[in-house]
């Protein structure tokens, strides 16, 4: 079993990570169905409050983290990533990327990343180009006007993409077959009914 780490902390943006959440830890349409879970981390284990006021309880803390034991790493947006509430997240990412593990940041963890130094050398998106500027980074010239964008270890993505960004993650795990992985986009993205035919034909087909 493959784990997904999500962080959690006050103030994140519900919206953000949800569709890439929901389509990991459920296996339909999986490449290799059973094989990921989420695990939630926090600062602590003491329960978060979301944006959207829903009440988390984190599974682990950060202290007890580890990449070695985790697929991959994903930082939602929250209001708190411009002070340094959140710099224990920053600096775990930094410690994924040095040990090739995937880090995926939409919206204000963006701005996270880009304190750390991982975007100054990586093509790179977020919400606008001069929202990054204030974090000091380096990295300007690789800024991407894209709804989200991987480049090696690195996802990042804007707060308004949150399928994009799903899109990127599954594909940077594997976690369906390319054709299946551009149906489930038509479907969810873009209400495309042709994307629906595709997955339930590929559900049937692999049906026990």
């Amino acid at each position: 079993m493959k784990t997904v780490h999500v962080a959690v902390y006050d103030t994140l943006a519900d919206w953000e990570v949800g569709a890439a959440t929901a389509h990991i830890a459920n296996g339909a349409w999986h490449r290799e169905p059973g094989t990921f879970q989420v695990t939630t981390v926090g600062l602590t284990t003491e329960p978060v409050t979301t944006i959207g006021r829903m009440r988390i309880t984190p599974d682990i803390a950060i202290a007890d983290l580890d990449p070695a034991d985790s697929a991959m790493l994903i930082l939602p947006g929250a209001e708190l990533w411009v002070g340094n509430e959140l710099n224990a997240f920053a600096d775990k990412a930094k410690q994924f990327v040095a040990a090739g593990v995937p880090v995926a940041g939409i919206c204000g963890a963006t701005f996270g990343l880009a304190k750390a130094g991982l975007l100054d050398d990586r093509a790179h998106t977020s919400n606008v180009a001069e929202y990054l500027v204030y974090s000091g980074y380096s990295g300007a010239d690789h800024y991407v006007e894209a709804p989200a964008v991987t480049d090696r270890d690195v996802i990042t993505a804007d707060a308004m993409s949150p399928f994009e960004f799903a899109r990127e993650i599954f594909a940077r795990l594997g976690l369906y077959e390319p054709h299946v992985l551009e149906a489930w986009y038509k479907l969810f993205a873009h209400s495309d009914p042709a994307g629906y035919a595709t997955l339930a034909e590929y559900e049937g087909s692999h049906a026990a």
